[in-house]
């Protein structure tokens, strides 16, 4: 319990010193590239400047790192893995240093030398690395992972907890205890542990756990249900000395959607002939191992459920489905060897781009679903239609956040989450972040070799009837209508 008072009292402080681990990793990019200007490009100007035109060339480069690294998630080295962080930095420098080098172009008015700004790029990779390392120690020093306790209605979440286990250097699952044990006895648990996991409980358990909690000042990760997300794109409402939530859900505005579909028309066009030379060497390569098609199509679904082909590099076999519609499995022997490092490196989702111009999709949205699966998903969870309420897309929320085989409650909450949310600046943030997933394996790691869609096995369960359980039969929207009709010894705090 001491050793819980001391971190909770670090924790504190903890974005002072991640904000102060990042003005230092700054402050000697700012110096190696400062260093360079003066030395290799300042000399070379017609025109020099004066001390502070210096000083704004090299301010630029700073915003330009800063922007970048914190896009990606650069600087969150308690947050992300190891190897994410690594890549996240690097993959940040790149971008900077290439946008720094166009920048270096247009003050010298012609192209120049870029042997400099490698060498810069080659330093400021070390002194990033060290930067990673020392700040790691440092973290796992301080805040050392948060021993959890796990509260649950249905079912024991297995996967969640495996999701959550792998990450042990942030989290440990010390205990779990199931919501018939009661509301006291979950309260006590909650008082020997750094934080509670609230997962699948129904809404008024949850709703008494968050707020004992809030009084305790006890940390609460909660996972969300579909109607928690609709409440988070909620505007507040002041009409009154009563707060007010309004949900509009109708959708992207008028305006949205014109700004939305220029965006798609101009940066659609860009990204084809960006693509081209990629699109016509992935094309020879189809045509070159089997002779067969170079392009696939196939049904999929977008705005209000309306069916579109979409136009995909065939990365499988010619008769790749004979057996019906399914889903890529991990190690697919439908898939051919030219199959395998396009869908690797994402190229066989290229030729969506005319899909993008034609208007059937837009570079960000819901990933879009075959109509049979989305029907069989349907028979398990019939919200998986809340995606089709915006136009699929090349890219998206779910693209980014989740896996290929993420479960579909799980991608309609991600596509929901991106639904409520949205906004012009989310769209190229999301468009950038992508190029960060491009060549994450596990972004495109099919389903397991016994499975044919991303259900899994007994994703639709019986809920349990033990104490304060609802009757079986009614579904989260219900937790309202259920609770009026409970008997329950307690009051609003």
């Amino acid at each position: 319990m001491e050793e819980n008072r001391r971190v909770r009292k670090r924790d504190r402080y903890k974005r002072l010193i991640t904000v102060g681990e990042a003005c230092v990793l700054i402050a000697v990019e700012l110096v190696l590239f400062g260093l360079m200007w003066y030395r290799d490009y300042e000399v070379t100007l017609t025109l020099p400047f004066w001390r502070r035109g210096n000083w704004a060339v090299i301010g630029m480069y700073g915003i330009i790192i800063i922007l970048f690294t914190k896009l990606y998630g650069g600087y969150r080295v308690g947050f992300f893995r190891l190897l994410d962080i690594v890549y996240s930095q690097l993959l940040a420098l790149v971008c900077a240093n290439v946008v720094g080098y166009l920048q270096l172009c247009i003050i010298c008015r012609d192209y120049v030398n870029p042997v400099p700004l490698l060498k810069v790029t080659g330093l400021e990779t070390i002194v990033i690395l060290i930067w990673i390392f020392a700040c790691r120690f440092l973290y796992a020093k301080m805040y050392p992972p948060r021993h959890l306790l796990l509260v649950y209605g249905y079912k024991t979440p297995i996967e969640f907890i495996d999701k959550i286990n792998a990450r042990k250097d942030k989290y440990v699952i010390e205990d779990r205890i199931h919501v018939s044990e009661g509301e006291q006895a979950i309260k006590e648990k909650i008082l020997q542990y750094d934080g509670v996991i609230i997962c699948e409980t129904k809404a008024y358990i949850r709703n008494e756990l968050v707020k004992y909690c809030f009084e305790h000042s006890i940390r609460s990760y909660v996972v969300p249900k579909l109607s928690d997300i609709i409440i988070l794109g909620a505007e507040p409402i002041h009409l009154f000395d009563t707060p007010i939530l309004l949900s509009r859900n109708q959708g992207l505005t008028g305006d949205d959607m014109i700004i939305k579909r220029i965006m798609d028309v101009i940066c659609g066009f860009i990204l084809l002939v960006i693509a081209s030379p990629f699109m016509l060497i992935s094309a020879l390569a189809i045509w070159l191992y089997d002779r067969g098609p170079i392009f696939y199509k196939q049904d999929r679904l977008t705005l209000n459920g309306k069916v579109f082909k979409i136009i995909k590099f065939r990365s499988m076999k010619m008769d790749s489905e004979a057996g019906g519609a399914q889903l890529a499995k991990k190690d697919d022997d439908r898939i051919t060897p030219v199959g395998k490092w396009l869908r690797k490196l994402h190229l066989d989702e290229l030729p969506q781009l005319f899909n993008v111009l034609k208007g059937d999709m837009s570079l960000v949205g819901p990933r879009p679903e075959r109509p049979e699966i989305a029907e069989l998903y349907k028979k398990t969870f019939p919200e998986f239609d809340y995606r089709l309420k915006m136009k699929a897309g090349l890219t998206g929320y779910a693209q980014v956040y989740g896996k290929y085989n993420t479960t579909p409650r799980d991608k309609v909450k991600l596509d929901l989450t991106y639904y409520e949310q949205y906004s012009i600046w989310l769209d190229l943030k999301l468009m950038l972040l992508t190029v960060k997933i491009m060549f994450q394996k596990e972004t495109s790691e099919g389903i397991a070799s016994n499975m044919t869609t991303a259900l899994r096995d007994g994703e639709k369960v019986q809920i349990p009837s033990p104490v304060n359980v609802k009757p079986e039969g009614l579904d989260e929207s219900e937790d309202a209508f259920y609770d009026l009709g409970k008997t329950v010894q307690k009051t609003d705090k």
